[in-house]
């Protein structure tokens, strides 16, 4: 970090020219107006810098806080959006296609102070205000000299070197946040606050909604124990992660933690919690806690705008500045025990819009975003080693669900605690049949068109080895599922489900037909054309990739939680967390044990898990071979779409396991005391 001084004269000198650009005619009046919003912008994030700085954020009035947290989204908000210059169908109408995507983004990158202004980063908030002061200045050279406006490709070339010159600095910031307990600004937020005033939540300067204030206040008025059994579910979740998969918590220093806004309280009693186990809590940045989503489509049209700038020269100047950033902080990084997360649900399903009018990334870019991400986490596996690190996820409802929010909270509170030993009996009965199985069939029912077989991966020792984990409440809380690495070689035929949502978007009938286990096809409903429709699941389900594997075949057997969706009408509205132990699910992408393969783990029953790899991640050790592809994706078929899953045995016995959505297996009866309930 360079001098404060003279980051501080840097600071004044942008600030300066900020507030006269607010002043300053342009030739191009349309072009005058975006200067004007974006220096206005710069000019109430300096006001609202210095503003946190003098310590006015503790002791503003409600009201106030609440004022200008608002004022700083209204941009972005769904009432605003349609003719705002952050949205590049508006920005695209006013400048045409190239530069308007370049405006928008520039724009949106200016958003990015509002971080920077929060955690008191004077540094951040300087380089982005010089962003915006140089490009306006060379608008207004290039009209002076030639009375003409400047070319795409001279402002594209000043965010390219802005993005490829400060990649250093950002990444540096982001590494020492993700693993330095010192770094961490949200963390002294949770600890000191008084929680019961709700003025802290304005402290984050991320987007507050009734929905946060409402969280917190029912997070307060719970009690001690019920605090306590929520905090306790969750650390010791990621305790035992450690204990089932033979890792030393012990070697390690600090835990990351990731949060909802409102859920303060219960975060600070696992604070607690992971200090009594010797690690030191980490937020790291913005990532690490949540606010309200002031307008998902905005985020929809903003994923791609690195295609702006993206090449092989900036891909490889942030790997390397990603590997020095590593190696300064590699003792803190090897400290690290992995991220311990609070997931929220109940918000309103999203169905996103395409815009033709937003960036998207070519064919070229697309295999490089597949390289870099595939790289990045190999830099990062260096440092922060699978082998020793797990983590956990647990997901409790917010209010926006509805009206009977506190008694969905109770029941998630339920469904989380379910007694695990009663699960891992009976999942047992499950996996000793599925251990038998040379090939397992799914069929769809009530307009469910999946017809798929999934191949087993074969015992050599059937005495001491298991293909399926017995998966209870660690890692991934609530209780109930089995899970395999299927065989790719023999796994063929069509997963559909008739809606789904997968990491937050909506999908309408969507089928993936599969050939010895990769996608060979897919498809969905959700827009009218076709071509649309493939490039929505390429870039949001396989990341850009040509195919994926099916990393995972699993059983889901936490009824209770699916008779409870039913109930209150929230399937929709459920994280995979929960969805995926509602019924099969499988995972397209790397399997559960990827980067794991070669470690040795049991099931409590003792015996020995095999089947961690299939054929493309088993040529990890091949030089130059693709055996990962960085993606993990579950889709669940639920119960009442399920018309048949057996297990295939070699001599060709078949055992029902599941028939008209409901368990038949001997030993599985209690899985159905929900439905009769």
């Amino acid at each position: 970090m360079q001098d404060l001084a003279f980051i501080k004269e840097r600071y004044e000198l942008a600030k300066e020219r900020a507030e006269g650009i607010c002043k300053e005619t342009f030739a191009e009046k349309k072009y005058e107006e975006y200067f004007h919003v974006c220096a206005e912008f710069v000019c109430r994030m300096c006001e609202e810098y210095e503003w946190i700085e003098a310590g006015h954020l503790e002791t503003a009035p409600l009201e106030e806080l609440q004022e200008r947290n608002r004022a700083l989204y209204s941009p972005v908000l769904p009432e605003n959006y349609e003719e705002s210059y952050l949205n590049p169908a508006y920005a695209v109408k006013q400048f045409g296609k190239e530069m308007g995507q370049l405006l928008c983004v520039i724009y949106c990158e200016l958003r990015n102070m509002i971080e920077a202004c929060y955690c008191q980063d004077l540094e951040n908030q300087v380089v982005y205000m010089e962003l915006f002061n140089e490009v306006y200045h060379h608008f207004v050279e290039q009209w002076e000299e030639s009375q003409a406006l400047p070319q795409v490709e001279a402002i594209r070339q000043i965010y390219y070197w802005f993005v490829s010159d400060y990649a250093d600095v950002f990444t540096e910031k982001k590494v020492k946040m993700m693993v330095d307990p010192a770094a961490c600004h949200a963390a002294e937020i949770v600890r000191n606050s008084d929680l019961n005033d709700l003025r802290y939540l304005y402290r984050y300067g991320v987007y507050v909604t009734d929905n946060e204030l409402r969280t917190a206040k029912y997070i307060n008025s719970l009690s001690g124990k019920k605090i306590a059994l929520m905090a306790d579910t969750y650390t010791e979740g990621y305790r035992i992660g450690f204990e089932m998969t033979g890792k030393d918590l012990g070697k390690k220093t600090s835990a990351g933690v990731y949060y909802q806004l409102g859920f303060e309280r219960m975060i600070r009693k696992a604070f607690d919690n992971f200090e009594k186990m010797g690690l030191k809590t980490i937020v790291p940045g913005k990532i690490g806690y949540t606010g309200a989503n002031p307008n998902r489509q905005y985020g929809f049209d903003h994923k791609d705008d690195q295609a702006l700038v993206l090449d092989k020269a900036l891909v490889n100047r942030k790997l390397e500045v990603l590997k020095t950033a590593f190696e300064e902080q590699k003792e803190l990084a090897g400290g690290y025990a992995g991220p311990a997360v609070l997931e929220v649900f109940g918000e309103t399903p999203f169905a996103p819009k395409f815009k033709p009018e937003a960036c998207s990334l070519n064919e070229k870019q697309q295999q490089l975003y597949v390289e870099f991400a595939t790289a990045n986490r190999e830099i990062q596996m260096q440092y922060i080693k699978p082998e020793e690190r797990s983590f956990t996820i647990i997901a409790f409802p917010v209010p926006e669900i509805g009206e009977q929010f506190e008694e969905i909270f109770d029941e998630v509170v339920r469904i989380n605690t379910l007694d695990y030993k009663l699960y891992q009996r009976i999942q047992q009965s499950i996996i000793d049949v599925l251990d038998e199985a040379e090939y397992v069939t799914i069929k769809g029912m009530n307009g469910n068109r999946t017809d798929l077989r999934v191949a087993m991966y074969e015992r050599k020792d059937p005495a001491t080895e298991t293909l399926f984990e017995n998966c209870v409440a660690d890692v991934n809380i609530p209780v109930g599922e089995v899970f395999t690495s299927p065989k790719l070689t023999g796994t063929n035929g069509v997963l559909h489900v008739s809606k789904v949502f997968l990491n937050e978007l909506e999908y309408k009938d969507l089928a993936i037909t599969f050939k010895d286990g990769m996608i060979a096809d897919y498809s969905c409903a959700n827009f009218e054309n076709e071509e649309e429709n493939r490039k929505y699941i390429k870039d949001n389900v396989m990341y850009h990739q040509d195919t994926l594997p099916m990393g995972e075949f699993a059983i889901g057997t936490n009824t209770t939680a699916y008779v409870a969706a039913k109930k209150y009408d929230m399937a929709a509205k459920l994280p995979i967390l929960i969805a995926e132990k509602m019924g099969p699910h499988f995972a397209v992408g790397d399997t559960c044990y990827s980067h794991e393969e070669d470690m040795v783990t049991y099931n409590p029953d003792g015996k020995k898990i095999v089947a961690r790899d299939n054929e493309v991640s088993r040529k990890r050790n091949e030089p130059g071979a693709k055996a990962y592809y960085n993606c993990h994706t579950d889709i669940t078929i639920p119960y009442d779409e399920l018309g048949e899953l057996a297990a295939v045995k070699k001599d060709g016995t078949y055992v029902v396991i599941i028939e008209n959505g409901r368990f038949i297996l001997p030993g599985c009866e209690e899985l159905n005391k929900p439905f009769e309930e």
